[in-house]
C-alpha cells in the first residue's frame, strides 16, 4: 500500500482498531487542546429540508474541528431520510429504515491530503462514551463502583464501557421504557463486562443509592422530557446527560431542578449553547436559578484551567 493512500473504513474496521481505552485517550487530548492550544471546534451545523415527498424530510447533522495536538482535521457529515410522523414508539421523526449513511473525512493538516473516508455509526457512539469516560475521569466520585444507567441503545452501552475504564464500577442498574430492551441490555453487558448489571422496573429505583448517574436515551426525539425528577437526586451523585436541544427539538433528559442543584455543570463547549438554542440550559439560567459562573467546559477541567 502506498503512502499517499487514502483509506476506506468501515464500521468493522474502526470496530478492530479503537478500543475505548484509545479512544479516551484521544478525546482528552482533544479537550485539552481545544482549552490550551487553540483547537477548532465548529458548532454543529443542524438542519431538516424538505424532499418531493410530503411524508419524507433529510436531516443532516455536520460537525468540523482540530486537534493540533495530532495534526488532524475532520468533517463529520451525518444524514438520514426522516418521516415527518411520529412512529408506534412516539419518536418525532423516526428514521425510514433505521440505516446510518454518516461519514467522517480525516484529514492531515500537514499536508492536506485526506487521510481517510470512515463511516461514522460505531466511531459516533464510541466518540460519545469516550466523552462521557473523560469526564468521569476528572469529575465522578473517586472509586465509584455503582452506576444508574437511563437507555439501552448504542449511545447507553458506549457510556457503560467508557465509564468501567475510568472508574471500578461493579454494580449497574439500568431503565428504559421497554422492559426486553433493559433486559437485553443488561444480559449483553454484564458478559461483555463481568459486572453486574440489572434492570429495574422504574426510574427512580434506577438511581436510588448509585454515585454515577447515565442518562443516555433517545428520551428527546420521543417525549422530549426529563428522565428522572431532579428531587430524585442524592448528595455527591455525578450526572451525565446526552440529550441537548437544537433549532429543530427540544430535548433533555434532566430538569431544571437538577441544574438548580449542581455544584457545577460541566458542558462541552459554550458557543454551541447558543448556536444550538440549547434551552435545557438556557431556560434555568434565564431563570435565574443556574448562573454562568457555575458552569465550565470539558476542556477547562482536563487543562486544569477552571476555577
Amino acid at each position: 500500500m502506498e503512502a499517499s493512500m487514502t483509506l476506506v473504513l468501515s464500521d468493522e474496521d474502526v470496530a478492530r482498531v479503537h478500543p475505548m481505552a484509545d479512544c479516551i485517550e484521544a478525546m482528552e487530548t482533544a479537550y485539552r487542546d481545544h482549552a490550551l492550544s487553540g483547537a477548532v471546534n465548529i458548532p454543529r451545523i443542524r438542519y431538516i429540508s424538505p424532499t418531493t415527498d410530503a411524508d419524507k424530510v433529510y436531516g443532516s447533522n455536520i460537525h468540523i474541528g482540530t486537534t493540533p495536538s495530532y495534526d488532524a482535521a475532520a468533517i463529520r457529515i451525518g444524514g438520514s431520510a426522516r418521516s415527518t410522523k411520529p412512529n408506534a414508539q412516539g419518536e418525532r421523526s423516526p428514521k425510514f429504515d433505521n440505516r446510518n449513511w454518516g461519514f467522517i473525512v480525516l484529514i492531515d493538516m500537514q499536508t492536506g491530503r485526506p487521510l481517510a473516508f470512515i463511516h461514522e455509526f460505531y466511531l459516533s457512539g464510541i466518540r460519545v462514551g469516550a466523552t462521557s469516560g473523560v469526564a468521569a475521569k476528572y469529575l465522578a466520585p473517586p472509586g465509584a463502583q455503582t452506576v444508574g444507567m437511563f437507555g439501552s441503545g448504542k449511545l447507553a452501552r458506549t457510556d457503560l464501557e467508557a465509564l468501567v475504564q475510568v472508574r471500578p464500577v461493579r454494580s449497574v442498574k439500568v431503565y428504559s421504557p421497554t422492559k426486553e430492551h433493559r433486559e437485553e441490555f443488561a444480559s449483553e453487558m454484564s458478559q461483555q463486562l463481568e459486572i453486574e448489571v440489572t434492570p429495574v422496573d422504574n426510574p427512580r429505583e434506577a438511581m436510588e443509592g448509585t454515585e454515577i448517574v447515565c442518562c443516555a436515551t433517545n428520551a428527546g426525539y420521543v417525549s422530549g422530557k426529563p428522565v428522572f425528577d431532579g428531587d430524585w437526586l442524592e448528595p455527591g451523585q455525578f450526572v451525565i446527560s446526552l440529550q441537548n436541544s437544537d433549532a429543530n427539538f427540544k430535548k433533555s433528559e434532566v430538569d431544571d431542578t437538577t441544574f438548580a442543584r449542581s455544584a457545577f455543570i460541566c458542558i462541552n463547549d459554550r458557543d454551541s449553547v447558543y448556536s444550538n438554542n440549547q434551552i435545557e440550559l438556557l431556560d434555568p439560567i434565564g431563570q435565574g436559578l443556574v448562573s454562568w459562573d457555575r458552569i465550565c467546559t470539558l476542556g477547562e477541567v482536563v487543562a486544569g484551567t477552571t476555577a
